[in-house]
């Protein structure tokens, strides 16, 4: 009788593992799907509801007809047509400049002094902000500017600040500059991330030994095969620069504003009808960005075949110096102006009284952060809430994900290309709608909304900066820990983790960046009555107090900065003793 129950326990207790591995897989092989449903069911909503208004359907505010009267008042709005032109052409040109910049570099990337410090700085860039960066230009190039308090009244004989339209020209060519400079090392990290896969090297060799010089070896054998792995990354920074708000508020024209800022102003109206109005906006704005994503891929067709009679044509040599200067002097002016718009935040944020032409302040201090202090504690605490809730949750279904990939046969789901969606849709099209179904649900503004709308677009981030390092693991690690008698569970836990821990903080650090960084979401979900450190700054841009605008916005730039620094010292506080551990990843 006893061993009839052991016999029993034993099965039992096999049949319970062989139920809770069987669970553990199905929770797994689900979570793609979780990730994809979570990204698309919102998105897509947003758009239904965002496409409703603009047709005058919205019975919450008294829109019982289907009409196209909001599309003729929008086609009559004072400038709207010379909006639309700046947010495509600033998302074109934007564009067109970065890859530029970034393939040239590439060219002549040769691992040298240069190279190696514009790599160093990758990191850095991202985690600024796009509207602390936007301030920091705006502090350098205007009148008053650092730029032109320095040459003056030496070199340039100004006694007070130019007339001149710098800043918020009309032409958008300041809110181009300001987008350059933080797309480039964006897609100077997506461009490094995918060269491996292409192995340069011996093609490169290979044109050398026919006589090519070696930056148009590059560009003729290497450039064709990187850019497809670069498509994607291209065309979420063409809908981002064609829909930007917080850059667009900050160095882009008022008199009329872009096509975003004009509908998030309409949105934000208190007279609610104006809600049809903005929807019909919101729409408009998603025609701009598919018209110039549709142009952009016209261009690559005309662009591939003028490549093509250029690589036919031979020409070993000609072209070579002008691929070098454009690329280092592009990258350099780009990380520059990043610098010094960092350094235009810090002096600003601690100047005392500064007369122009006067190149520094008078005097220094801690002023201006003592009388921000009382309003400081409150935005900060929110916007690490949101910003941890929306990162913690994007890497753990990530990790799932990523997991699942692993344990269910190492090959990525089909459907995962769907990460960029959040990416390529303009925020100002979907959040727009997620904002009409709360006014047609009857919910009310509230923070999950906002951390929802934080984890759309932190997810994709997160997901695309951690895959890399987690598909690239060594799988014997796990198969010997396996061949040990270690479960799975404890391969995740015990070896895999620790493996990872630098690319899982550094995807943190960035989703932390992301987040923190966020604007419209936090400005539409939170229907303006949660404040951020990003809402803050954006409120005083109106305000034209450049001491206080520079300490919120050095606030803003200091937050990722300091998740990157701990993504990085803790690894090698951590592993201080164990090399290997920081290495082999």
């Amino acid at each position: 009788m006893g061993e009839r129950s052991w016999r029993m326990a034993v099965s039992s207790s096999r049949v319970a593992i062989h139920h809770d591995r069987w669970r553990e897989r199905m929770m797994l092989r689900w979570m793609p799907r979780l990730i994809i449903g979570l990204l698309v069911l919102p998105i897509t909503l947003g758009l239904l509801l965002a496409l409703l208004p603009a047709f005058g359907y919205l019975p919450a505010l008294g829109g019982e007809h289907v009409t196209m009267q909001h599309w003729q008042d929008l086609a009559r709005t004072p400038g709207i047509w010379r909006s639309i032109r700046v947010s495509y052409f600033s998302g074109l040109l934007t564009t067109l400049l970065s890859l530029a910049v970034v393939l040239c570099f590439l060219a002549g990337f040769s691992g040298s002094r240069f190279d190696r410090w514009i790599r160093r700085l990758i990191s850095p860039l991202l985690s600024l902000p796009h509207a602390a960066a936007a301030f920091g230009l705006a502090f350098l190039i205007t009148p008053s500017g650092l730029i032109a308090r320095w040459i003056s009244p030496g070199l340039s004989g100004w006694q007070r600040p130019p007339d001149l339209m710098v800043g918020q020209d009309g032409y958008g060519l300041s809110l181009m500059a300001g987008l350059v400079i933080k797309e480039i090392p964006f897609l100077l990290l997506m461009a490094l991330a995918a060269l491996p896969q292409v192995n340069p090297g011996p093609s490169v060799m290979l044109a050398r030994s026919l006589g090519y010089r070696s930056r148009l070896a590059w560009c003729k054998v290497v450039a064709p095969r990187l850019y497809p792995l670069l498509r994607l990354p291209v065309y979420a920074v063409l809908a981002y620069a064609s829909s930007t708000v917080d850059v667009a508020m900050i160095l882009g024209p008022s008199m009329p504003p872009t096509l975003s800022v004009q509908v998030v102003a309409w949105f934000n109206d208190p007279d609610l009808s104006m809600r049809f109005l903005a929807s019909a906006g919101a729409i408009a704005q998603l025609l701009v960005t598919l018209v110039l994503l549709a142009s952009w891929w016209l261009l690559e067709q005309l662009v591939a075949a003028i490549f093509a009679l250029w690589v036919v044509r031979g020409g070993r040599d000609r072209g070579e110096r002008w691929i070098a200067l454009f690329g280092n002097v592009g990258m350099a002016l780009a990380v520059a102006a990043a610098v010094l718009a960092l350094l235009a935040l810090i002096i600003n944020s601690f100047a005392g009284w500064w007369r122009f032409p006067a190149a520094w302040p008078d005097r220094m201090g801690l002023e201006n952060w003592l009388r921000a202090a009382p309003a400081l504690l409150g935005p900060i605490n929110t916007t690490l809430l949101i910003a941890g809730a929306a990162t913690v949750i994007a890497t753990l279904l990530t990790l799932a994900a990523l997991e699942r990939e692993q344990r269910l046969g190492g090959r990525p789901a089909w459907a995962l290309w769907l990460l960029y969606l959040p990416l390529l849709v303009p925020q100002v099209a979907f959040l727009s709608g997620l904002t009409v179904t709360s006014v047609f649900f009857g919910a009310g503004p509230d923070c999950w909304l906002v951390v929802l709308g934080h984890l759309l677009l932190v997810l994709p981030y997160v997901f695309l900066t951690l895959s890399e390092a987690y598909r690239r693991l060594d799988p014997r690690w796990g198969q010997l820990a396996r061949a040990l008698g270690t479960s799975q569970n404890a391969v995740f836990w015990r070896v895999r983790m620790p493996l990872l821990l630098a690319p899982v903080l550094t995807a943190m650090a960035l989703g932390l960046a992301v987040s923190i960084s966020q604007y419209l979401p936090t400005q539409l979900l939170g229907g303006g009555r949660i404040s951020t450190v990003t809402t803050e700054a954006l409120a005083l841009a109106a305000a034209g107090d450049r001491r206080l605008i520079a300490v919120w916005a050095l606030l803003q730039a200091a937050l990722p900065l300091l998740g990157f620094i701990v993504a990085t010292a803790l690894p090698r506080l951590l592993w201080r003793n164990r090399r290997g551990m920081r290495e082999v990843h």
